[in-house]
């Protein structure tokens, strides 16, 4: 049981395979079926997360593979999404760059032993970005909401720009937040300190 949290983690990124090929199969049924695995893949990381807590399990390797696993999934579907002209480019660019630069910066921090907890904002914009990939796989296989032109596709790209948005303002703050820590004499006198507490959950 106390591997079960890791095994989660791996099954995201054992899902992405599964995932890939779905969107060449031109079938109304496979954009559900990629956001049924997209979907299942995802509420891994509640459950693995919850388990961690739960039984107060906290390892090394699964401290790596949580984000690494996220971060793998999200951006497979998003490079996806683009190659197949089902999301828009600007809002997916934003969102993939931040994640290239929140991981540089936590590589860095993570030399100087410091920790930056994460924000509910950050929590709000990656259950945004989780829930506008969903619709983006439906995308023209779903069906229309209340108007014919609010289809799951424009819903999907309306949350996309909106996950967008946060990740601007949320990878700013932890732009900032990490460079206050790396200027600070104090951090390279006491590489042990520890700011803030993100519990085993380590996404930003």
């Amino acid at each position: 049981m106390n591997r079960l949290p890791n095994l989660l983690s791996l099954s995201r990124i054992a899902a992405i395979p599964v995932l890939l090929p779905l969107f060449y199969w031109e079938h109304p049924l496979a954009n559900w079926v990629a956001m049924a695995v997209f979907t299942a893949a995802a509420l891994t990381d509640v459950a693995d997360g919850y388990i961690a807590r739960a039984r107060s399990i906290h390892s090394r390797l699964g401290a790596m593979l949580d984000p690494i696993a996220d971060k793998l999934l999200v951006a497979s579907a998003i490079l996806m999404l683009v190659a197949f002209d089902r999301a828009p480019v600007i809002a997916s660019v934003v969102i993939l760059c931040r994640e290239i630069l929140v991981s540089g910066l936590r590589e860095h921090l993570a030399t100087l032993k410091v920790s930056i907890p994460v924000s509910h904002l950050a929590k709000w914009k990656t259950l945004m970005q989780m829930v506008a990939i969903g619709f983006l796989l439906v995308g023209p296989a779903g069906p229309w909401f209340v108007d014919p032109r609010l289809t799951t596709q424009a819903i999907g790209e309306i949350l996309l720009w909106l996950a967008a948005s946060l990740t601007l303002v949320t990878g700013y703050d932890y732009l900032v937040a990490s460079i206050h820590h790396a200027r600070a004499p104090e951090a390279a006198e006491k590489p042990d300190a520890l700011v803030g507490q993100s519990g085993p959950k380590h996404r930003a």
